[in-house]
């Protein structure tokens, strides 16, 4: 797959880091030897000095290719906001630890609208489609966070908002969000090949929906749902049996964000309660031992898979007073929380919240919302 580079990678400051990060040791081999700490240690480190906040928090670019160079990765979680004024998306990275301030990372080149729909390899960020001043668009952007840089990949084969889209064993399927009679309603990218270009993949139109609201990688199978019903694709099949409508129970029981986590697949109803659903039985099953410690889901919160944990976000509240005005400021606030579930008898699911932590934005204005949800390793 060929890619082309939009936005160089930023340098970071060398009067930031340079000879201060370890008096005794030279720069390069002070954040070879910080690389080998765990992430969890970062944001204690970011406080020992004005360098090593320069390093973790401002400019890890460094700190991020000795990691990829010595094979140690850590999960991270990038979220994308849309502000209210605006119809741009704004990215932060985030390290799923308590006290890790978010970092910007940079616009995409093509300004889509929250209609693009978001995928990762692991390691890359994938912007499908969406809609600029209005317009759907047939972009494919790849977000590199170890560079902190966007290049743009092969164009769809079609205009498409509210997409499902999905990288699953090396490859990155896309379907929906265009009219259902498109040829290329459904496309896959190899994302292992140089110079890949996108394919169609064969399905049947009396199945096909034009928005799609969700899409998720399980149990070998490709699943998008969208309002009336969902599919499932099995790339491993033949043509001909390749596509399939979901069980009942799971289009039932999945109307929004969603996250797989060890195999199950984890949602929240209309009554704010996280369940998961077990393909190898066909059931959902609430997430016991949670109704104390977080608030109920009713909107706005979203879920990933991070490191083997499953991870609830959502937008929280604040209100500080403004220096010596009286005034309330409000403040945008993520908050999220690593739940730790385990399988009981009967299918039950049991849950323990292993940490939780609250993320402020001081320069995003109020109302900015969460639009995609995605975990890397970095």
């Amino acid at each position: 797959m060929s890619t082309e580079p939009t936005s160089p990678p930023l340098p970071p400051d060398p009067d930031l880091i340079r000879g201060s990060l370890i008096p005794a040791l030279p720069d390069d081999l002070a954040v070879h030897c910080i690389a080998l700490l765990p992430r969890a240690a970062h944001p204690s480190l970011a406080l020992v000095s004005r360098a090593f906040h320069a390093l973790l928090c401002q400019h890890p670019e460094l700190l991020l290719a000795a990691r990829c160079a010595l094979r140690l990765s850590d999960s991270h979680i990038l979220l994308s906001l849309r502000p209210p004024s605006s119809a741009s998306l704004l990215f932060f990275l985030l390290l799923p630890h308590p006290g890790w301030p978010p970092l910007p990372l940079p616009t995409p080149p093509v300004p889509v609208s929250p209609s693009s729909a978001a995928a990762t390899d692991g390691c890359r960020l994938f912007l499908i489609g969406g809609s600029v001043a209005g317009v759907p668009a047939s972009s494919l952007q790849i977000l590199d966070p170890r560079a902190r840089s966007w290049s743009i990949g092969p164009r769809l084969s079609s205009t498409r908002e509210f997409a499902a889209a999905v990288a699953h064993s090396g490859v990155l399927f896309v379907a929906g969000g265009c009219v259902p009679s498109s040829p290329f309603w459904a496309e896959a990218l190899d994302l292992s090949t140089p110079n890949a270009k996108w394919k169609t993949v064969a399905s049947p139109v009396h199945l096909r929906e034009k928005w799609m609201h969700g899409c998720a990688s399980l149990a070998g199978k490709v699943l998008a749902v969208a309002d009336r019903g969902g599919l499932a694709y099995d790339p491993a099949a033949p043509p001909a049996e390749a596509w399939a409508p979901v069980s009942p129970l799971l289009d039932m029981g999945w109307k929004g964000r969603a996250a797989v986590v060890g195999g199950i697949l984890y949602s929240y109803d209309y009554l704010g309660k996280v369940k998961g659903y077990d393909p190898e039985t066909d059931s959902w099953n609430t997430v016991e031992g949670l109704e104390r410690e977080l608030p109920k889901f009713l909107c706005g919160a979203t879920l990933a898979d991070v490191g083997g944990l499953l991870y609830l976000v959502w937008e929280g509240k604040w209100k500080e007073k403004g220096k010596g005005q009286g005034e309330v400021r409000s403040m945008v606030v993520i908050d999220w929380a690593s739940i730790e579930v385990t399988r009981a008898e009967e299918g039950r699911l049991s849950g323990k919240v292993v940490s939780r932590d609250t993320v402020l934005f001081p320069d995003m204005p109020r109302g900015s919302t969460i639009t995609h949800c995605i975990a890397l390793e970095l």
